[in-house]
């Protein structure tokens, strides 16, 4: 057995992490390092995204490597040098970068943001509001589809922007964290199955939907132990409905948070998006017990929290057990 437990000096600069992001979020004169690799792999992505489509798959590999590892690379040894000059301006950094991969007062920021102008009626400025976290068209999109858009931005993106940086951060800190926002950052600028991105983006599409594998199922798992807290809450049979819906998805993560918090709402998501005028047919995910309207949304928001929270206790608690014993 090994005496190398979790590291609470981790766990205590990833709760400064979470309150720092719950208080301040991303300030926009703030560099953001997700910023830095969305140029690194616009930049690779005009050079290399060239030739034919066997060339192109294998460039695209290249690519995700490349960026991952510069990204790992680049944050290790920025904190090695920090530590060097002081251990302070090393754990410093390690907190500014952990809370940089989180998202949490972003989400919920956004989230409200749609729904403040819509519990007043104005539906142009919540298809306006909506528009900025959903690629789907929201020009006709009445009450219950601005609803829908937000409540299954909220579910995914609690993954993507929480419980998995969470879980990569508590495996290998901020560089590992970093890492997954580049492989994140990667998947949504070239994971496309467009005729552009289909080959070069194959390889980002795939290390995406590994990275979330374990953190999308412990988030919904998460966020129906957190529902005990939340009054109204349908937890009866919500666990069923999601092994049974989150399959059909058509991502291999995403329908499990997404699933997840359509029982627990009692509300149904999925159904029909447009893109770009593109029909696009989802699944439907949990029963419509009641009308989409916009106080989901908040309850929604409560829900993530929910999630994040019990899923941080749950991942720190297997982490230090399995590498106590490892």
């Amino acid at each position: 057995m090994s005496a190398e437990p979790l590291s609470l000096s981790l766990v205590a600069l990833l709760v400064g992490a979470i309150l720092l992001d719950l208080a301040f979020g991303d300030p926009r004169w703030l560099p953001h390092p997700v910023v830095a690799m969305g140029r690194l792999i616009d930049t690779l992505e005009c050079r290399w995204n060239l030739g034919s489509s066997r060339a192109r798959r294998l460039k695209g590999f290249m690519l995700t490597g490349s960026v991952v590892a510069i990204v790992f690379a680049s944050t290790w040894a920025t904190l090695a040098v920090l530590a060097w000059l002081h251990p302070w301006l090393g754990l410093a950094g390690e907190l500014l970068l952990l809370a940089s991969a989180l998202a949490i007062k972003g989400l919920r920021d956004a989230a409200m943001a749609v729904a403040t102008p819509l519990a007043r009626g104005d539906l142009v400025e919540a298809r306006r509001a909506v528009a900025m976290i959903v690629g789907r068209d929201t020009e006709s999109l009445d009450e219950a589809g601005i609803t829908r858009a937000t409540v299954e931005t909220v579910a995914e993106n609690s993954v993507d922007g929480i419980t998995a940086p969470l879980f990569w951060a508590l495996l290998g800190g901020a560089p590992l964290a970093l890492a997954y926002k580049a492989v994140n950052t990667l998947d949504s600028m070239v994971g496309y199955r467009s005729e552009r991105y289909a080959e070069f983006g194959y390889a980002s599409a795939r290390l995406d939907d590994l990275a979330n594998w374990v953190p999308a199922r412990l988030t919904a798992l998460a966020m129906w132990l957190a529902a005990l807290t939340v009054p109204g809450a349908r937890r009866h049979d919500a666990l069923a409905a999601t092994w049974r819906d989150a399959p059909a998805h058509p991502s291999p993560n995403a329908g499990w948070p997404e699933a997840m918090m359509a029982s627990l709402l009692g509300v149904q998501l999925g159904g029909t998006n447009h893109y770009g005028g593109r029909i696009s047919e989802r699944a439907l995910l949990g029963e419509p017990c009641e009308p989409l309207r916009v106080a989901h949304i908040g309850r929604a928001v409560r829900h993530m929290h929910g999630a994040w929270i019990v899923c941080f206790l749950l991942m720190a608690g297997l982490i230090g057990v399995w590498r106590a014993w490892a």
